[in-house]
């Protein structure tokens, strides 16, 4: 069922409740008005006609109806009946007794004064009437023709206002649902107009501060990062493909050129060991690439793993040094860090461990004296590492696309990289809720800070 017709309904029913709750609120509320004050009419000429026959000096029945024949205030069918405190009947008007009643209901109404009843078409009351020497028992009796005649033209008129409002409340449900749910309706064929390659149009936003423009908006960021993921796959797609194509075809290319002829064994060696280099610069790259992968899909913290980032670094030391015996890595621990705890990080050790390598790989790599000092420190609830080296910088114009897949700066091209490393030190510290600054100058060296929450 749709959003729409279901609002309707929904509309319809809880108007429709209301109508049918009024409605019979009113019918009800009349009802007892109608019945109270035909009781009040009632008891109002009972007692009438008792003063007009008990209060005489003689009484005389007879008179007395003559008198209440012709009376304009008369009731249909009213019966009037008066009793004495023997129970005999002084007057009647019943003359066909149709009104019943028991001794009980006479000595109710000496007790009570006032009771009422109903008998068939009847309403009855019993009332009690003072007069000089005497307590009589007035009971008298008519039917409310008019009063029911009211009562059905106003359920008439309420059934008949019940149902134009049912249709009303449909027709308003509709039109406002289609109008409350028209900028949904436009969102809709928007994402409809949307897809891969069209990720920069955006659906639109009427009114921010409501939940639909809330939604719209949110919808927009959405798109948004979809946009930049998709536009940093596609680069990262089409770097990836021409580094990983430049080793292979320079592989494919030596074995063809190896195959062409005889050579001798050095010549062979020679091909072979080339080869070897390039199969470790492929090796590289694609364990960076697969790590690259890696830090994206796993959520490092959800191990909820307590790490020592001082052991990080020893270890990260001894696996650079193993490889490279030239390099020279000194590690010093501010003083200020009297506690192990103090040092102690969320996250996983290998990522970490990884982006400590590459960090100090490249300090070493491109500096003259292959060397790199590393500080750690504590900055209020936050560990801080401080790489610093004197290798060859980067322009400053260039530190912001360091960290941008692939992209290697201009003075470091005849150094051997792969231009993903700092990427991926990058995404790794960001999955660790950390913060990586660089800042560099040319010729003098580079500096590099990174930052880790300390676990609480």
């Amino acid at each position: 069922m749709q959003i729409r017709t279901r609002l309707t309904l929904q509309f319809l029913l809880i108007g429709g409740a209301i109508m049918i709750i009024a409605s019979a609120a009113i019918y009800f509320s009349s009802a007892n008005f109608r019945q109270e004050d035909f009781f009040n009419r009632l008891r109002s000429k009972a007692r009438s006609t008792a003063k007009l026959l008990l209060d005489a000096d003689n009484i005389d029945p007879g008179r007395v109806s003559e008198l209440e024949k012709d009376n304009p205030v008369n009731l249909y069918n009213e019966k009037i009946i008066i009793i004495n405190f023997l129970d005999d009947i002084i007057y009647s008007s019943d003359k066909e007794g149709e009104i019943k009643y028991s001794t009980n209901v006479i000595e109710t109404v000496r007790l009570l004064q006032r009771v009422t009843f109903n008998q068939g078409s009847y309403q009855v009351i019993g009332t009690l009437y003072t007069a000089k020497f005497d307590r009589f028992v007035v009971i008298a009796a008519a039917t409310d023709v008019a009063g029911h005649a009211f009562l059905l033209k106003l359920r008439i008129i309420l059934l008949i206002v019940c149902i134009v409002s049912l249709f009303i409340f449909t027709v308003a449900g509709w039109l406002y649902s289609g109008r409350a749910l028209k900028p949904i309706s436009d969102m809709l064929k928007r994402v409809e107009d949307i897809s891969i390659t069209s990720l920069n149009l955006r659906v639109p936003v009427l009114h921010e501060k409501d939940e639909i423009g809330r939604l719209a908006m949110t919808f927009n960021n959405m798109l948004e990062r979809l946009e930049t993921s998709f536009g940093t796959q596609k680069v990262f797609i089409s770097n990836a493909s021409h580094e990983l194509r430049t080793p292979l075809t320079s592989i494919n290319g030596q074995l063809e050129v190896l195959l062409m002829k005889n050579r001798s064994a050095e010549e062979y060696r020679e091909a072979v060991e080339s080869i070897l280099d390039d199969l470790r610069s492929l090796i590289e790259l694609s364990n960076r690439l697969l790590l690259l992968a890696r830090t994206n899909i796993l959520n490092p913290l959800s191990q909820n793993k307590k790490i020592r980032i001082d052991e990080i670094l020893w270890q990260a030391q001894e696996e650079t040094m193993k490889f490279n015996k030239d390099f020279r890595i000194n590690i010093s621990i501010n003083p200020s860090l009297t506690d192990s705890d103090q040092m102690l990080v969320d996250g996983d050790e290998s990522l970490l461990k990884v982006a400590m390598s590459n960090i100090i790989d490249n300090a070493c790599k491109y500096s003259p004296d292959k060397s790199v000092e590393i500080n750690i420190r504590q900055s209020g609830k936050w560990i801080e590492l401080l790489f610093t080296d004197k290798g060859i910088g980067i322009p400053e114009s260039e530190i912001r696309k360091v960290f941008e897949p692939f992209y290697r700066s201009a003075n470091a091209l005849a150094y051997r990289g792969t231009g993903i490393g700092l990427q991926l030190v990058n995404q790794i510290i960001k999955s660790h809720k950390g913060e990586i600054k660089l800042s560099s100058k040319v010729g003098v060296g580079t500096e590099v800070v990174i930052t880790l929450p300390v676990v609480a």
